[in-house]
């Protein structure tokens, strides 16, 4: 055993370790280390650390100032989002185990990143084992339900994106023609959610409602299904009350909810309750697709 412990301590340290111990000796309340600071910290040779703090700098991952480094933008952009991803998935859970229980099928909750949707959450069903998905796993948003969803009542240059990086087919029936998925999207849009029509897998339909206030939608919430398309129909409206629900749990409710209880509580005041656009507005850095 103890040979083991002594080959382990001395075998090399690969790249990426030697990167996370750099990282790490940004762990604590000091905002700006020195070369010698980080070398001190990490336990890494000085030359190596050197090249892995340039290297760093130019990824955005550390930022330089001087002869001193700091965390860069892109730490801070991922760290954000990590924390904003999983109060997204806490809130949400309850509720999508529930749309799961009502329906019987299996539930998701994805968000958008570039030109694909990403599962934060999966509840199985009676047929997850049919529906090749998994948490982290990615999917083409043209092709998907959520994708759709998200993209729908999303940034327009998202759209864009998307179109700019190809509409390859998965299936016979994935829309391939730009021109078709802007009327898709345009579709949605009237009718509240996102249909995937054996796009993305052959025989599997899927519905997904957009989660947003006023403003641009921020993930999705989907039910996916081996019974065909008609089932979407049945599904659509409890797919679209459980989004509704999730950012209500959230962000609390809209403005009516907020100035009736407001208006009980104190009958002669003249402030204006704070509008769900207002409310996207102050969470502005919301930039999941651009997966709360």
């Amino acid at each position: 055993m103890l040979d083991q412990v002594m080959e382990t301590e001395l075998a090399p340290l690969s790249l990426l370790e030697k990167a996370a111990r750099v990282l790490g000796a940004f762990e604590g309340p000091q905002p700006r280390l020195s070369l010698t600071e980080v070398v001190r910290r990490s336990g890494i040779p000085r030359s190596s650390a050197h090249r892995i703090l340039d290297q760093l700098v130019r990824l955005r991952w550390l930022d330089r100032e001087g002869r001193d480094y700091r965390m860069g933008m892109r730490m801070l952009e991922l760290g954000a989002l990590a924390s904003h991803h999983n109060r997204l998935r806490r809130a949400a859970l309850p509720l999508l185990h529930a749309l799961h229980e009502q329906t019987g099928q299996l539930v998701h909750l994805s968000v958008l990143d570039g030109a694909e949707v990403v599962c934060l959450e999966r509840i199985g069903g009676s047929e997850a084992t049919t529906v090749p998905s998994r948490v982290g796993g990615r999917m083409p948003a043209y092709s998907t339900a959520a994708g759709k969803a998200i993209l729908a009542f999303g940034d327009p240059g998202a759209v864009e994106h998307v179109l700019a990086q190809g509409l390859r087919p998965r299936t016979a029936r994935t829309l391939t023609r730009p021109n078709a998925l802007r009327a898709e999207l345009a579709a949605v849009r009237e009718r509240g959610v996102a249909h995937d029509r054996e796009e993305s897998f052959r025989g599997i339909c899927c519905v997904a409602a957009p989660l947003r206030g006023a403003g641009r939608a921020v993930a999705a919430v989907s039910v996916s299904s081996c019974r065909g398309e008609r089932e979407l129909a049945r599904l659509g409206p409890a797919v679209l009350a459980c989004a509704r629900a999730v950012w209500r749990e959230l962000y609390g409710p809209g403005r009516a909810g907020r100035a009736g209880r407001a208006s009980a509580a104190r009958p002669q005041d003249p402030r204006p309750a704070v509008s769900e656009q207002e409310m996207d507005n102050m969470m502005g850095w919301l930039r999941f697709s651009e997966w709360m």
